[in-house]
């Protein structure tokens, strides 16, 4: 039974039109677009036994497969990451365990976030799903605080239950704290690590319900398992000292580069 990393990979995009080939520089001054960041990133996961790039786009395809990734052509047709994901498993066929959800603007996601995902979904077979979530210190919480105040919509924040089960994710800042934090405090609020692991049945579950208003009003895909019932577990990672931020404005690429040069990720 074999795990499955899957970067969902779109060229049309609303706030970043061509955003998977954005162009990041490392701290040696060594440009890679943003889809070969995240694959390198898949890449140094263990425990994997297929990395994928699943994309609509001919000019996407074209450069993934230059720096040698195995790309599989999905449907136009995907309102998101987790319907490609779906797509491209049956496309791929085989048994499958686990398939992973890379996002493909998610190039600083450390190796050690996915495999503890993978080993929180094994523990727990009641979910049909489960995504990380890192506690923000107060500089990481300024920067979601400072995005919203600036109109932007910057990463996702989780909240959760007993069992680190899922009561929801937004792009608004929840939950409030009204308390100033040092720039390495712990803070009650949690980014949304923007990866998923499913069983493939969860996979197909998905494709049937149909997409409810909270999906509509956030444009977040993983509210339509939770407005439907279904459990999805919040895994807790550490950062260990990397920094992580999604890329998902044209503004945030300096704000990446910056921590890459911080960290010395080439």
């Amino acid at each position: 039974m074999s795990v499955v990393i899957v970067i969902p990979a779109r060229h049309a995009s609303s706030r970043y039109p061509g955003k998977p080939l954005a162009l990041l520089k490392g701290a040696s001054g060594q440009e890679k677009s943003l889809i070969q960041r995240s694959w390198e990133a898949a890449q140094a996961v263990s425990g994997v036994d297929r990395v994928v790039v699943a994309t609509d786009d001919d000019r996407i395809r074209a450069a993934a497969e230059a720096f040698g990734a195995e790309v599989v052509m999905t449907s136009e047709t995907c309102a998101n990451g987790t319907e490609r994901v779906a797509e491209a498993l049956d496309l791929l066929g085989g048994e499958v365990e686990i398939a992973v959800n890379l996002q493909g603007d998610a190039p600083l996601t450390p190796a050690w976030f996915v495999e503890d995902l993978v080993a929180g979904l094994r523990a727990d077979p009641g979910a049909d799903l489960a995504t990380p979530v890192l506690r923000c210190d107060g500089q990481a919480l300024t920067a979601l605080l400072e995005d919203r105040r600036a109109g932007r919509v910057g990463g996702t924040t989780a909240v959760f239950g007993a069992g680190n089960r899922a009561l929801y994710f937004s792009k608004e800042v929840i939950p409030y704290t009204g308390q100033s934090y040092a720039d390495r405090a712990p803070t009650p609020v949690f980014h949304h690590v923007g990866v998923y692991a499913y069983r493939p049945a969860a996979l197909e579950t998905y494709l049937r319900l149909a997409p409810g208003p909270l999906e509509g009003l956030e444009g977040l895909e993983q509210l339509r398992f939770l407005e439907h019932g279904r459990p999805v577990l919040c895994v807790e990672v550490e950062a260990r000292g990397r920094q992580f931020w999604e890329l998902n404005n044209p503004t945030d690429v300096p704000r990446i580069e910056a921590m890459m040069a911080a960290m010395g990720l080439a």
